[in-house]
């Protein structure tokens, strides 16, 4: 006879590649998601699982709460500081981290960072797992009706996000390629020849502001931190103005845009603040 512990086990092993996709795609981190699974497979042993009609459905809704409340509490952690160099770029994840990120969709993951909580868990749940809204709205504590609009209006800003790409957009587009090539290459030549002489850097950070000017010190300070962004880094609009998210694993931590005159470019605005980033209209390119 089975050892019920070693039963319970098993059943749970079978589970774990569904859970950790869920918490994946819900918190764009992969090693987050492990500790949510984790975590579930914790609560799961203090239960009476003898109790539990439903595994899989019971595990889901763990880990959905879980994720939920991770959501929740990021908009009260503050970022760590930034480099004292123009934090321009943002450093690479590993590698695990951006392939995990290929196989979901990076894309996808940087939109799901512009809902709302109870919007992504809807989303995620109900059009990604094929979670029906009576088990769904418990967990966002709504009526299955309202967990249905949450959804609803979660994929309508997913679909909203197809880039129509103005021609000037074109050439902006190329010139925060190439300063983002020449950053990762320490090119400061490359940079200088970008960069307005007169242009300014500016960056927020827990509410302070800061502003760097001048060709040569906005250059030095993106050739300083040259080895950063790689592929956690996409093009994308950002209020209309062509530029760049830094997003590791699909986890939105900070937009840059740029003012581009001609081909050289006036102005660089790091965006960093939580609240902030959840207000701009972003579209990845």
């Amino acid at each position: 006879m089975i050892d019920e512990s070693v039963w319970l086990a098993e059943r749970f092993e079978e589970k774990r590649a569904h859970l950790r996709a869920v918490a994946y795609r819900m918190l764009g981190s992969a090693a987050e998601a492990d500790d949510v699974v984790q975590e579930a497979w914790i609560r799961l042993n203090r239960s009476d699982a003898t109790e539990i009609d439903n595994l899989g459905g019971w595990l889901t809704t763990v880990v959905a709460r879980i994720c939920l409340s991770q959501l929740q509490s990021r908009r009260y952690r503050s970022e760590e500081p930034l480099e004292e160099a123009p934090p321009v770029l943002s450093p690479v994840d590993p590698e695990r981290e951006i392939l995990l990120a290929d196989s979901v969709g990076a894309a996808l993951l940087v939109v799901l960072e512009t809902l709302t909580p109870p919007e992504r868990l809807a989303f995620v749940l109900h059009d990604l797992f094929a979670v029906p809204f009576e088990e769904v709205a418990p967990i966002v504590d709504r009526t299955p009706a309202a967990a249905r609009q949450l959804a609803s209006r979660a994929r309508r800003r997913v679909q909203g996000r197809t880039a129509v790409v103005e021609p000037d957009q074109v050439v902006q587009r190329e010139v925060v390629e190439a300063f983002l090539a020449a950053a990762r290459g320490g090119d400061f030549e490359a940079l200088l020849a970008l960069l307005d002489p007169e242009v300014v850097a500016r960056t927020d950070q827990a509410g302070v502001s800061r502003e760097i000017r001048g060709a040569v010190a906005v250059a030095s300070g993106a050739v300083s931190v040259s080895a950063a962004a790689g592929a956690s880094a996409y093009p994308a609009l950002v209020d209309g103005k062509v530029g760049f998210l830094v997003a590791p694993g699909g986890r939105l931590l900070r937009a840059i845009r740029f003012t581009i005159d001609g081909r050289r470019i006036r102005e660089i605005e790091v965006i960093t603040d939580l609240e902030r980033l959840q207000t701009l209209d972003l579209t990845v390119l």
